[in-house]
């Protein structure tokens, strides 16, 4: 744990809560070491994973294998650590657009606030996607206790795993055409990204954007990588 910690605590936050503010997105290249995203990726054969096909909720096509309670210990670990220094950055988003909620400091209380708004239905999950699969563009910001930014893992290497697979994220703004953006990702990269909505400056102050994400069709091998989320579902 102390090996994990020192490695967030290198990273520029600042630069990365000013990006977090301008793009509503930020990639951390190889955060995840190879062995453990290969580790990770082996994953999907486990039994005890929950699995869902993505044509069952009209989301694209792929096949999603829920953590649920389940979730490996290492990646639990990760989840916690990124949202302690990710609270920061929502208070200010909150702030900026005047609303008064403010976050726990650590994610187990604001999972216990969710649990008691009933809200129980671990998001966090595995994703693969095979030759001609995708991920239709969606947002997850279902309940009362949403936190603001999830987060994106890589765990295949995009050119010898698959071919395809961009990661895509669109921002709408009012009255405006939505703005596209293709995420880079390579193997072990994480990003932080906006859930649904980040603040925007306008000429007359802060207002929200909204914000949706997506997976292009893949075209050869298969892609697998990983979404990690800080609130559960109703």
């Amino acid at each position: 744990m102390n090996c994990l910690e020192n490695t967030l605590d290198r990273l520029n936050w600042p630069e990365i809560g000013a990006q977090l503010d301008a793009e509503g997105c930020v990639v951390l290249p190889r955060l995840f070491d190879i062995d453990m995203a290969r580790s990770l990726a082996r994953q999907i054969a486990a039994p005890e994973v929950h699995r869902v096909r993505l044509e069952a909720s009209d989301l694209g096509r792929g096949e999603l294998l829920y953590f649920g309670e389940a979730m490996p210990d290492g990646v639990a670990q990760w989840r916690n650590a990124l949202y302690r220094r990710l609270v920061a950055i929502a208070d200010r988003w909150n702030a900026s657009l005047g609303v008064e909620r403010r976050y726990p400091a650590e994610l187990v209380h604001f999972l216990s606030r969710n649990h008691k708004a009933g809200q129980r239905r671990a998001q966090s999950h595995l994703n693969r996607l095979g030759v001609e699969d995708h991920m239709s563009l969606h947002q997850r910001a279902d309940g009362e206790h949403v936190f603001p930014m999830q987060i994106v893992v890589l765990l295949s290497e995009p050119g010898v795993d698959f071919v395809g697979g961009e990661f895509v994220m669109t921002e709408q703004r009012p009255r405006m055409q939505s703005r596209p953006m293709v995420l880079p990702l390579k193997l072990g990269d994480v990003a932080v990204i906006a859930t649904a909505g980040r603040p925007f400056k306008g000429a007359k102050g802060y207002y929200r954007v909204n914000l949706k994400h997506a997976i292009s069709r893949v075209r050869e091998g298969e892609r697998v990588g990983m979404e990690l989320f800080f609130h559960d579902a109703p």
